[in-house]
């Protein structure tokens, strides 16, 4: 079927809004009646030759007294669902009176089957039929659907003679009608779009990301890929296509099964239909949805492992209620977000304001371990996941687990103003548990913040797009894996730090600067003496005889009644600091992949704090025990472009001319005032 002919079919269907609903509904609000409508006239037409198989079937199945009904009705049905009400849509049109309609469609929405009730309910169509029928739009919208001059069956409409009159509409015909529909609307209401809708050049270049850097390893066989924040499904069905394509062109032969938790009620009504009208029944039964299903507190999958999985997961949005769900922080034993990392329990909750990483944490709990091509992940995030959280705060533990487990293959910063409802910054991230050799202890940073075409008209916030070349350069930079000015490669270490407390003595004048004083002492006189940068530091602790000294570790050298004696001093709160000091201070970590020592670590930040601290506070020592471990990834700092500098010649004529300018206008002024 040609595209021609969809549009048209599409036209034709967004045009019964305005016809049918002009008066009834504000415009934002016709997709509540249209999407629904659609798919339901879609699964009527598709169900008609086999309707009285199903009635005959359910029949018998009521009469033997077999509860368990659906798989049989489906197997009469020909299809992954049903209908098994007296009624037609057809039948439906012929209805003389209003309140007769209304009960007869009420009662021919009932017989359909589970998966399409639970599509019907999440889209609450039957909230809308009260003021369909009072206002006699049901009748009018029903014969609409039913028109003539459109066919939404599968079956082509003959003329008298036998010769085709309309095409048959095929699954992926009908899937795209539907998908046009949604994009529609979803773009006169861009508002919300963007909520629940990533644009498809952005989901094209993620499916690419995750197939194309192992698409000659791709075997025939079965692979699943999960969303776990599906929205609409597009990013499901894009790499199913993606991944058919290439395995295709490869002479393998792949089947697909798609799995997806969605928590927005019409959303994932839509991801659903979408895929019951493309033929995909059993793809349809793994989306799991609505409001009580959250990724975060109720994952649909626990235990599943996935081959490939791609998101884009709400940014910013509050998951306090999923917290408390799950126990509270004191509580959480979510195998997903509490994990053994190196010897260690790492938490990996991160601030209830915003659980994005948690959607990546999740999709990281279910890679398969066990299969030679692993799993492959792509997510979009702002740019919060890459800085947010202190050392050894939830956000800095993921992005520590992930890197020292060598996860992270890259990042792309995308261009700005790419998403519809927001201008921040987005980046994708691309992960995998089977790195390829030459990628090893390494991620690459890709700023592909330049690379796209602009749109003739906004939509939304989105003013721009990836192109066919863009998509295409961003993947081959990706492959090629070199240095250049937008690609840039660091051994895994290059964002891992430690955070130091660094402390100094407290120093008080007039005090005893040979003894020891107790916490309760030390305490009064904080509040008695005047602390000055000359006078003597309390001391709170003299050691026996023998202990090393170690200043840089608080253990200072002191003669105290004329023999040499090692003491802690009281550190001074106000002077308190903090150092944050890299993992490449210490040599062996440039080595891709190499993790510090403890060891290392003590030389790193012992060299670290003689070069930058000692020189300007040399009382100054640090606490190991207050020692942790951070990671961050700043883009910015590693694609950061100065600006040039102006010429002296120029900055002279500028300040010359507003001298001179100055100087007119004072003259106008007292002008005015001479007599």
């Amino acid at each position: 079927m040609e595209n021609g002919q969809l549009t048209w079919i599409t036209n034709f269907i967004w045009g019964i809004a305005d016809d049918v609903l002009r008066d009834l509904y504000v415009r934002g609000k016709y997709r509540d009646v249209i999407l629904p409508m659609t798919v339901i006239r879609r699964l009527d037409a598709v169900l008609e030759p086999t309707k009285q198989a199903v009635l005959n079937m359910k029949a018998s199945l009521d009469k033997a007294g077999i509860v368990h009904q659906d798989a049989a009705l489906r197997q009469a049905a020909g299809q992954a669902f049903y209908n098994t009400s007296p009624f037609t849509l057809r039948d439906l049109k012929a209805r003389a009176s209003r309140q007769q309609l209304e009960a007869d469609f009420r009662a021919y929405l009932d017989g359909f089957s589970p998966n399409v009730q639970e599509i019907i309910d999440n889209f609450e169509f039957r909230n809308q039929i009260p003021r369909l029928a009072k206002a006699d739009a049901l009748g009018t919208l029903i014969e609409k659907f039913l028109d003539p001059s459109i066919n939404l069956s599968p079956y082509p409409v003959l003329n008298s003679d036998g010769t085709v009159r309309l095409p048959g509409l095929d699954n992926h015909a009908m899937g795209t009608i539907f998908e046009e529909l949604v994009r529609r609307f979803n773009e006169e209401n861009n508002e919300e779009a963007g909520e629940h809708w990533t644009p498809r050049d952005a989901v094209r270049l993620m499916a690419r990301l995750i197939f194309e850097p192992v698409a000659d390893q791709i075997e025939s066989g079965t692979y699943l890929l999960y969303d776990g924040a599906c929205g609409t499904g597009g990013m499901l069905t894009v790499a199913e296509e993606t991944l058919l394509q290439m395995a295709k062109e490869r002479g393998k032969q792949v089947s697909v099964h798609l799995f997806g938790q969605e928590i927005n009620a019409e959303t994932y009504a839509i991801c659903k239909a979408d895929l019951l009208l493309k033929g995909e029944g059993d793809a349809a039964d793994n989306i799991v949805g609505g409001p009580e299903h959250s990724t975060l507190s109720n994952d649909a999958f626990p235990g599943r492992t996935f081959d490939f999985m791609l998101s884009n997961p709400p940014y910013g949005k509050s998951w306090k209620s999923d917290l408390e769900r799950m126990g509270g922080k004191a509580g959480i034993k979510d195998p997903r977000f509490v994990v053994q990392h190196r010897g260690e329990e790492l938490s990996l909750i991160t601030r209830t304001s915003d659980g994005q990483m948690l959607f990546l944490v999740n999709m990281l709990s279910k890679m398969k371990h066990d299969t030679s091509l692993g799993s492959r992940i792509a997510e979009v995030h702002n740019g919060s996941s890459l800085f947010t959280g202190d050392a050894g705060q939830g956000e800095s533990n993921i992005r520590r687990w992930i890197i020292e487990n060598d996860w992270l293959e890259a990042i792309v910063a995308l261009p700005l103003n790419m998403f519809y409802n927001t201008g921040i910054a987005t980046y994708v991230w691309v992960l995998t548990n089977r790195k390829p050799e030459h990628r090893k202890g390494r991620v690459q940073l890709i700023d592909a913040t330049q690379w796209y075409k602009p749109l003739r008209k906004n939509l939304g916030k989105k003013n721009c797009e990836l192109s066919e070349e863009d998509i295409r350069r961003i993947v081959d930079t990706f492959l090629k894996f070199e240095e250049t000015e937008q690609s840039k490669i660091f051994p895994n270490a290059a964002f891992g730090y430690w955070k130091v407390t660094v402390e100094r003595p407290l120093r008080l004048k007039g005090i005893d600067p040979e003894r020891a004083y107790t916490p309760k002492e030390i305490k009064a006189l904080r509040e008695t003496a005047e602390r000055a940068e000359d006078a003597p530091p309390v001391i709170k602790k003299i050691h026996k005889p023998g202990t090393a000294p170690d200043p840089l570790r608080g253990l200072f050298d002191v003669v105290i009644g004329g023999k040499p004696r090692v003491v802690e001093y009281e550190p001074d709160t106000e002077l308190r600091d903090s150092e944050q000091i890299p993992f490449l201070e210490c040599p062996a970590c440039h080595q891709p992949g190499y993790l510090p020592s403890p060891e290392d670590q003590r030389t790193a930040i012992e060299t670290f704090l003689r070069r930058e601290v000692l020189p300007y506070a040399p009382d100054a020592w640090y606490d190991p025990a207050s020692v942790k471990v951070g990671y961050e990834i700043s883009f910015n700092r590693y694609f950061y472009k100065p600006k040039a500098l102006r010429s002296l010649e120029e900055i002279r004529a500028d300040l010359l001319a507003v001298e001179r300018e100055a100087e007119g206008l004072l003259e106008e002024i007292l002008g005015r005032n001479e007599p």
